[in-house]
């Protein structure tokens, strides 16, 4: 293992993982409170301070031991789950969507604030590797945390909206039932390589397409 090399990617993806981390609990928390759940908020969850979020396990050692464990070709880590009551939601089956939307969705535009970060820093003649590279983590680190979470099995975000959009009955009970062996069920599909093949590749490829079209006036312009 070059641990030169590990502490120079440590570096790099540190600061893009902490904002994506920090942001997409955050978001949740936030919304949840504009819709009527005031949990995350007593509780101090919706902050931007990293601390809050981190789960020991989850945010710091697994991802370690993975990275060390595949030579850096797998990596997973979570953080610290935001406590949201669904049942003190305003509308709970529609808003627990926009709930778990949430989180995603601050990182899709994360990455798209990442790619400007490049594009500008490209546009004013800034070659320095270090910040290149992170701002290139940035876009990455985010839309992965984007389509992973989207992925519609609970306790993922994409389940949580897919729960809210089935219709009362069998299928919503059956999500309920899977989702304390959700996290084994989704880390069994990602080893296996089924989430990666067919959702993370497809979902970012689409991803990184739309935010070349969204950030193409900006390219154009400052050519």
């Amino acid at each position: 293992m070059d641990i030169q090399n590990l502490i120079e990617k440590v570096l790099i993806y540190a600061l893009p993982v902490i904002f994506a981390i920090t942001v997409h609990e955050a978001a949740h928390g936030y919304v949840a409170r504009y819709l009527g759940d005031q949990t995350a908020w007593m509780m101090g969850r919706v902050t931007l301070n990293p601390v809050k979020h981190i789960d020991p396990i989850g945010t710091i050692l697994m991802p370690l031991l993975l990275y060390f464990a595949t030579s850096g070709a797998f990596l997973f880590g979570y953080a610290k789950p935001v406590p949201v009551n669904f049942g003190r939601l305003r509308h709970p089956k529609r808003d627990m969507i926009w709930v778990a939307l949430a989180g995603p969705a601050s990182n899709f535009i994360q990455a798209i604030l990442w790619a400007l970060f490049f594009v500008l820093l490209r546009a004013f003649g800034v070659e320095e590797t270090f910040f290149l590279e992170m701002a290139r983590g940035g876009v990455l680190v985010n839309l992965v945390m984007w389509a992973f979470n989207l992925f519609p099995l609970p306790p993922l975000d994409g389940g949580r909206v897919l729960a809210g959009l089935l219709p009362r009955g069998g299928a919503q009970e059956f999500l309920a039932r899977i989702e304390p062996y959700g996290f084994f069920i989704v880390m069994g599909l990602v080893i296996a390589g089924i989430v990666s093949t067919w959702w993370l590749r497809p979902l970012m490829t689409f991803g990184y397409q739309v935010i070349d079209l969204l950030i193409s006036p900006l390219t154009a312009l400052l050519r």
